[in-house]
């Protein structure tokens, strides 16, 4: 790759940077590396995430774009390169699948008010915002069994021809999001072709291949289609991370694991308005935050961020990699 500074940058970094830089941006086998892995494990501000995961399923949801969530944590612990062959991520992860749905979908802690359409009861739950990030999280660590698979194929079946809709388990009553019924769910679309991200098999399914397209419309169209108040404007396109919600660097780094997107003209404008945010050193710097990540670098704006920059060059090296 290029900009060799920004990569002798990122590889002075914390362990996670250091990590995936030479695993996946260097191509650099793990086996080498096995000792980055640990100072992940061991890093405070790592342990301070896998104690509190520790107590899934935890508090109710209070929203799916908090980043305090846990299943969102629990993906943030994946991309930072970790497995189920650690002990503390495999704890963690039986805990998750101990709670399986009818459906075979994961349940996390949920209370949906009773003027929402709810209970406003504690309860087991899923829905189209968090049942396929929780898959996709334990498919990354490693994890895929028969549960596993099957919960995958049902999200899939919920397809429709525009896109995944607004989906929750039938115990949530009538709860949906403030949209028409008939219109796509913009998340829960790039949410279950996340989990298809890590399933090679299912990368060219018409399934993807609907979702895909869906939200390449949806950024052709950004200044007329908002389904379900998702916007692609001003917010939108400032980098963030890590990448929870339904923004550009998340959007753009799903969208580019699938190898006919990459192609597509829609795709590569994105791309583009990512591109022209690096600074003269090639290095990138978060437009907004998640407080609650305040003590990590991708939760400040003042500085440039190596696990944002890593993220960008990630998603640029799909692109150069398989033209």
């Amino acid at each position: 790759m290029g900009n060799s500074a920004a990569i002798n940058w990122l590889l002075e970094g914390e362990p996670w940077v250091k990590y995936i830089t030479r695993t996946i941006l260097l191509d650099q086998p793990k086996e080498s590396y096995k000792i980055l892995v640990e100072e992940i494990i061991k890093n405070p501000q790592i342990q301070k995430i896998i104690k509190e995961l520790k107590q899934w399923p935890g508090k109710p949801l209070s929203n799916h774009k908090s980043a305090s969530q846990y299943f969102h944590k629990l993906s943030l612990l994946a991309d930072f390169g970790l497995t189920k062959a650690n002990k503390d991520i495999d704890e963690i992860c039986q805990k998750v699948m101990g709670n399986v749905s009818d459906q075979d979908l994961f349940l996390i802690n949920t209370n949906v008010p009773v003027h929402y359409g709810g209970t406003g009861k504690d309860e087991l739950a899923w829905s189209l915002c968090d049942a396929p990030l929780i898959l996709y999280s334990l498919l990354k660590f490693g994890y895929r069994n028969e549960t596993i698979i099957k919960g995958v194929k049902y999200i899939m079946s919920l397809i429709r021809d525009n896109g995944w809709p607004c989906k929750v388990s039938e115990n949530l009553g009538k709860f949906r999001g403030p949209g028409r019924k008939d219109d796509p769910c913009p998340f829960a679309t790039l949410a279950s072709l996340k989990m298809l991200t890590q399933l090679d098999e299912y990368k060219n399914s018409k399934e993807a291949m609907i979702g895909v397209e869906t939200l390449l419309k949806l950024w052709a169209n950004s200044r007329t289609l908002h389904p379900y108040m998702f916007y692609m404007g001003t917010d939108f396109r400032k980098l963030k991370a890590p990448l929870f919600w339904y923004e550009i660097l998340n959007v753009v780094n799903v969208l580019s694991e699938f190898d006919y997107a990459r192609k597509d003209r829609r795709l590569l404008e994105m791309l583009d308005v990512i591109k022209y945010k690096a600074n003269s050193e090639g290095k990138y710097i978060s437009e907004s935050v998640y407080r609650e990540f305040s003590d990590f670098d991708f939760g400040q704006k003042k500085i440039p961020s190596r696990w944002l920059t890593l993220n960008v060059l990630e998603i640029i090296k799909k692109f150069d990699s398989k033209k």
